[in-house]
């Protein structure tokens, strides 16, 4: 999986006709922050912040996952969601 293919599926989920559900902009999320950065290295956020804390379980659940798997499953999810979504 080439980097360039990465950057590429990156782009295009900006470009998605409507958003996508909850779910999945968490995967998006969380398979894009493991590609690029690898184990989540930061703390959990505050009991209050719903938002940071759903997208920090995501990225805490795929701890372990190499960044080439992660970018492998980053463009299959976006492959899926533009086929459901369309650019």
């Amino acid at each position: 999986m080439s980097e360039a293919a990465f950057q590429k599926a990156a782009e295009e989920v900006k470009q998605l006709k409507s958003q996508p559900t909850d779910q999945e902009m968490l995967d998006i999320y969380s398979h894009y922050k493991q590609a690029t950065v690898g184990d989540v290295n930061t703390e959990r956020p505050g009991m209050l912040d719903f938002k940071g804390k759903a997208k920090w379980d995501a990225w805490s659940a795929l701890k372990g996952t190499s960044k080439e798997d992660a970018m492998k499953a980053y463009i299959a999810k976006v492959e899926e969601l533009k086929g459901k979504y369309g650019i």
